[in-house]
């Protein structure tokens, strides 16, 4: 088994040019495998002998051991693929991890800023300079339209429609979608771009970054990641805050407020349902009261 296992890494190396961490990854995945499946003298099965009843076995293990559900669905793609290169080079004649399902994920809900706590989030940034203008920008960009970051970095000038209260934005996979803006981010945007100076380097026009740093340079995932970690702690928020945290907020408070699930998924971008279908996690007191209201003898 030793040695088809560094084959298999021989072809990722030098046919998918995989990193030294990945390849570290799948040799730890498959050794450990090896180890399992070991007899009394410390010596593996060859690979082609496995079959699908001791793997599930091995699978039963990892949890025993408290292995992660993340770390043993891994360690299962790892085997999956080991088999599937063996089965190209000839020495496998089926795989035996395809019949294995990987352990369901469980859901953490994500964490989220009341709207009291969006309100003190917001107010952080200093009123004078430009830096604080744009921060306050960034910020009220980030909650009023559920962007990633990702997506509200790139956007260029050429992606801003503030007149009607509409972005273009470009999300996971070059999936693009038109996201509205309230007034008081067109607001925050509008009075950054009076401030905003563009480095030479960068283009002008259309194709000019909207958020800049102090070189007038386009802004970083990472940039926005330090300025709101300040903002937190200026604003004694919970440390598990992130730039994202302004997204999870963003549908948790529009569907406690009654917005259909649907136009969520749309306004977030995703593309299945089922990951909207996180943020439906409202409180105890906003179900009471939806009950009370509408329950004919809820009283």
């Amino acid at each position: 088994m030793q040695r088809h296992i560094a084959q298999f890494l021989r072809h990722l190396d030098a046919e998918r040019g995989a990193s030294p961490h990945t390849l570290k990854a799948y040799r730890e995945d498959l050794v450990s495998l090896a180890d399992y499946l070991a007899d009394d003298d410390g010596e593996p099965p060859e690979p082609e002998s496995i079959t699908t009843v001791e793997l599930r076995g091995y699978v039963a293990a990892l949890s025993e051991a408290g292995f992660a559900k993340t770390s043993i669905a891994r360690r299962l793609a790892s085997v999956r693929s080991f088999y599937r290169f063996g089965q190209r080079e000839g020495w496998a004649k089926a795989n035996p991890a395809i019949a294995l399902r990987n352990p369901r994920k469980s859901r953490k809900l994500p964490h989220y800023l009341t709207t009291d706590e969006i309100a003190r989030l917001l107010a952080a940034p200093p009123k004078k300079g430009n830096l604080g203008v744009r921060d306050r920008a960034i910020l009220e960009t980030l909650y009023s339209a559920g962007l990633r970051v990702s997506e509200l970095v790139g956007m260029d000038d050429g992606d801003l429609d503030l007149e009607q209260g509409v972005l273009h934005v470009r999300g996971k996979g070059r999936k693009e979608r038109l996201a509205p803006i309230g007034s008081y981010a067109r607001r925050a945007v509008d009075d950054w771009l009076a401030v905003r100076q563009l480095s030479p380097t960068e283009e002008s026009g259309r194709a000019a970054p909207v958020f800049t740093n102090r070189f007038g340079t386009r802004l970083t995932t990472r940039s926005v990641g330090r300025m709101l970690e300040k903002y937190i702690a200026q604003s004694s928020l919970d440390g598990r805050t992130s730039p994202h945290t302004l997204r999870h907020s963003f549908a948790t408070h529009l569907l406690d407020r009654g917005a259909d699930i649907r136009s969520v998924q749309e306004l977030l971008g995703h593309k299945s349902l089922v990951t909207t279908q996180i943020y439906t996690h409202v409180s105890t007191s906003t179900l009471r009261a939806a009950y009370e209201k509408a329950h004919p003898r809820a009283g």
